[in-house]
């Protein structure tokens, strides 16, 4: 079974906003066994939109469209519903209460007719009702394909999905079951992972698939089976899985959805009843802000000192200023030193630092852009290493955080 996803508003064509609609969707189809054939963006435009329902009708067996369904005069989804499927609009009873007890409850103020608008609906559409928000959803169906019109609130749209399109759809259609598993990888290639796990990979049933996903500096290794036994199916994707993770058990970190390496530290530092804390410059607090993504991240997160400036180093971490003197802000004896006070300053067991030029120029000193020192202190010492990350800013950055958690899992791992 396939589906296409069209995405209607000329706000994500212009990089206004980022159609994280699309994202969830897809992700949603896949887990109930519905593969996306193809994900459109395209104009509030009349014959755009039109054009764009006419192709997926003769691509897919279900269309999914989100956006163009507010009141305003750009918004021209539901017009367009009307002329492909050649309908008429009726008020439906129902939306239109709906959208007067929103008004009156959480605005204290009757709508407008402009918002009653959005209680009149296709004819021929099943309505999907919107708790959480003022248009509908649409249900139509042409030529034994399916369209699902949804407002493109993020919210709404989620809502939407969980409470009723994906019910329907499981209903309607005979789907194939769909499993995937992903083992998250630090601290090596691409290539080198290949190499290591060439005779699993060869050994691979034809209806499970290996997919290398790397991004700077961790790679993701994911298994996606399909059958129509899904017992079956899960047993045997875990099987070969299970293959992998033996093979590179030392630089595996755990399972996509179960665990990331932030959370991973976590469990550990609670497991040994230790603490730890953050010295950052370069990374700007991005390492602290992943470890506060979690819950209970309180147990053993400390806190964390963003000293992006020289100064700052000394007054707050209390850093030598001689030490950055004689060595220079972004040298690993000041890494070391900035690491050393965290676990003083912020009275943690663990703590790890980073100094460099993300760029994209220089800064203080001379050092090269992508240049970043981080250390790791420990009750047993401390370790440091020098990197040379590129040019990129951003890339420069999102290196350095996962080497930091790379570095200092390996040392929470010691023990």
């Amino acid at each position: 079974m396939l589906a296409e996803i069209i995405t209607i508003g000329d706000e994500i064509l212009i990089g206004q906003i980022v159609d994280t609609n699309s994202v969830f969707i897809s992700k949603e189809l896949n887990k109930i066994g519905v593969k996306v054939f193809q994900i459109t963006s395209i104009q509030d435009e009349r014959t755009h939109i039109l054009k764009a329902l006419e192709d997926a009708k003769n691509r897919v067996d279900l269309v999914l469209v989100t956006g163009g369904l507010g009141p305003t005069k750009d918004d021209i989804t539901k017009q367009c519903f009307l002329e492909f499927f050649d309908d008429t609009l009726i008020e439906d009873e129902e939306v239109a209460k709906h959208i007067r007890h929103l008004f009156t409850h959480y605005f204290q103020r009757d709508p407008q007719p402009i918002n009653l608008l959005q209680a009149e609906v296709p004819s021929k559409a099943t309505i999907l009702f919107n708790h959480h928000g003022t248009a509908p959803g649409m249900w139509m169906e042409k030529d034994e394909t399916v369209f699902v019109s949804m407002p493109g609130v993020p919210y709404e749209m989620k809502h939407l999905m969980t409470e009723s399109v994906l019910p329907a759809v499981i209903e309607k259609f005979h789907r194939p079951h769909i499993y995937h598993k992903t083992l998250l990888t630090y601290g090596m290639g691409e290539s080198t992972i290949a190499e290591m796990i060439e005779g699993v990979e060869n050994d691979l049933p034809v209806h499970v698939k290996l997919a290398y996903l790397p991004s700077l500096g961790r790679v993701r290794l994911r298994l996606s089976g399909s059958g129509t036994n899904e017992q079956q199916l899960i047993k045997e994707v875990d099987f070969q899985m299970q293959r992998i993770h033996t093979v590179v058990e030392e630089i595996a970190v755990g399972y996509e959805n179960e665990t990331s390496i932030s959370q991973r530290i976590g469990e550990l530092l609670v497991a040994q009843g230790k603490t730890m804390s953050t010295a950052e410059s370069c990374t700007g607090g991005a390492i602290a802000e992943e470890i506060t993504e979690h819950a209970g991240a309180s147990g053993y997160f400390r806190g964390s000192v963003v000293a992006y400036a020289t100064e700052v180093k000394s007054t707050l971490l209390g850093v030598p200023p001689e030490l950055i003197k004689t060595h220079g802000v972004v040298s690993i004896p000041v890494a070391e030193a900035m690491a050393q006070q965290a676990t003083k300053v912020l009275q943690s067991d663990y703590a790890v630092a980073t100094t460099g030029v993300a760029g994209p120029d220089k800064g203080d000193g001379d050092d090269e852009v992508g240049t970043v020192c981080i250390a790791v202190a420990s009750p047993g010492g401390v370790v440091s290493e020098k990197f040379l990350f590129g040019k990129a800013r951003e890339r420069v950055i999102r290196k350095s955080v996962n080497k930091a958690f790379e570095m200092l899992l390996k040392e929470i791992s010691k023990n």
